[in-house]
């Protein structure tokens, strides 16, 4: 087994690895936008800073996985409020004529296509270690931790986790993923020693993984709990108040355990690189849907007007509210999904052991050693217009059998979404869009919308297979 590991981490590292003119390529577009973006500055009246960062500063970069990240250090003397907004504007300058996409992170930063590369432009503060004033200041700090600290050899190590957590859809610490950081998987490294090293510790995981590599918390490491209590918690090395791995949701770092336990058990290259999704034919999805047994449903509504991070953020909210909504009207669900392609088509997906419910449900009220309480259940139920039976006693207390206000998962989503659907929890972008209009479709219904988007049919194809396509391989 050892044998079968060493040999698919020697194939991947060779994939990952770049290469010299792949490097030199890198290497002079990245001082060339560091040239651009300096001279936007100084055009714009902006004193400031301008350095690469990322993996391609660390060398931690994946080859023909490209992208730059070029920082611009301002004066504190720019007003917080103002900080996403001159960035934008010396980023704009910076790569006229090229493909531009504005991103938020906690605040406004351009996101550019120069020579099929991506590049992010992001702005920080020139401030010292710990005087932060943005999230982003802390990011030249963490290049200059991890050049410093990483060898070359770990460089590679790191190249083939980050392509590892890729493969089995954790790595990436936006919103949309909620999964691990670039910086968190150079510290993992740097902490266990290599990628192997990495994949057993978490393989074996037991209980609350917490690393503290400058021990910031010596001799004080019961205090952590209380500051921090997420299951995974890696004390940033140039900020003890930060956890690096506080982005990652519980799914993904539990998915990461999963696979990591499936690597070793049966090592393949398919971890790392996953094969593309062949979507089912509408045929085939419509048949899949009919004899699968359960009720898939389909709330669709069209393009919301807000960058990804905002978008994605809204989604997940406006989700896990109406999940509430359809668990409260007794709707059993197996599971939940939301899904966008960022431009004109967002879809909340709830798979229910059935679509329809009975009329009446039992409603359990007081025991009769609580008095007051039975008299204030007696005066709402007795003559109430949704009472169908009782009250009466069953065992120790009072009960009711109830009409139900909604047998439809479908009535109730139309119902409650027509206006938005602030009221059930749904975000302020999204609930504007539904006013507007949606739909709610169940099962073989969303045939159409499948036909005519490629990507929406690759997902739902995964949904419902359900499995990670690395357990195909262990």
């Amino acid at each position: 087994m050892q044998e079968k590991i060493e040999e698919v981490c020697a194939t991947v590292f060779k994939r990952v690895t770049p290469q010299n003119k792949e490097r030199a390529k890198m290497e002079a577009l990245a001082k060339r936008l560091e040239k651009k973006v300096a001279s936007a500055s100084e055009e714009l009246g902006v004193k400031a800073e301008v350095r690469v960062e990322g993996s391609v500063a660390k060398d931690t970069w994946i080859s023909r996985e490209l992208d730059i990240d070029v920082f611009v250090r301002v004066p504190t003397a720019i007003p917080r409020k103002s900080l996403g907004d001159v960035a934008l504007k010396i980023a704009r300058r910076a790569t006229e004529g090229s493909e531009h996409i504005e991103r938020f992170a906690e605040h406004p930063y351009l996101e550019a296509i120069v020579d099929d590369v991506r590049v992010n432009i992001v702005p920080c503060y020139e401030v010292k270690q710990g005087e932060w004033l943005s999230a982003t200041d802390r990011t030249p700090f963490h290049t200059d931790y991890v050049k410093e600290h990483v060898t070359e050899r770990m460089r590679g190590e790191v190249r083939l986790l980050k392509r590892f957590m890729k493969g089995v859809g954790v790595y990436g610490a936006e919103i949309k993923v909620g999964g691990f950081s670039g910086y968190l998987c150079e510290l993992l490294v740097l902490h266990f020693g290599s990628f192997i090293d990495v994949l057993n510790a978490f393989a074996h995981y037991k209980r609350r993984v917490v690393v503290d590599m400058e021990g910031h918390y010596r001799e004080r490491e019961d205090e952590l709990p209380l500051l921090f209590p997420e299951p995974l918690l890696i004390i940033d090395p140039v900020d003890k108040g930060r956890n690096v791995a506080s982005a990652v949701q519980p799914q993904k770092l539990y998915a990461f355990i999963a696979a990591t336990r499936g690597f070793l058990e049966k090592s393949d290259v398919k971890f790392f690189y996953p094969p593309e999704t062949t979507a089912l034919t509408a045929d085939e999805l419509e048949q899949s849907l009919e004899t699968r047994g359960s009720a898939i449903v389909f709330v669709t509504f069209g393009r919301v007007k807000a960058v990804p991070d905002i978008l994605w953020g809204q989604l997940y909210k406006s989700q896990r509210s109406l999940c509430n909504l359809v668990k409260q009207n007794d709707f059993n669900i197996l599971r939940d999904l939301a899904w966008s392609d960022e431009k004109t088509l967002n879809v909340f997906i709830f798979e229910l052991e059935q679509r329809f419910v009975s009329p009446v449900k039992k409603h359990l009220g007081p025991p009769l050693k609580k008095e007051p309480e039975c008299e204030r259940f007696l005066r709402k139920h007795l003559k109430a217009s949704r009472t169908v039976s009782g009250p009466y006693i069953d065992g120790e207390r009072w009960v009711v059998e109830l009409r139900r206000k909604y047998t439809d998962v479908v009535d109730l989503l139309g119902e409650r979404l027509k206006d938005g659907g602030r009221n059930a929890g749904v975000a302020e972008k999204i609930s504007y869009v539904l006013r507007k209009g949606f739909k709610v479709f169940v099962n073989g219904e969303i045939v159409e919308i499948y036909r005519k988007n490629s990507e929406f049919a690759k997902f739902l194809t995964d949904f419902l297979s359900g499995k990670p396509k690395w357990l195909e391989t262990a």
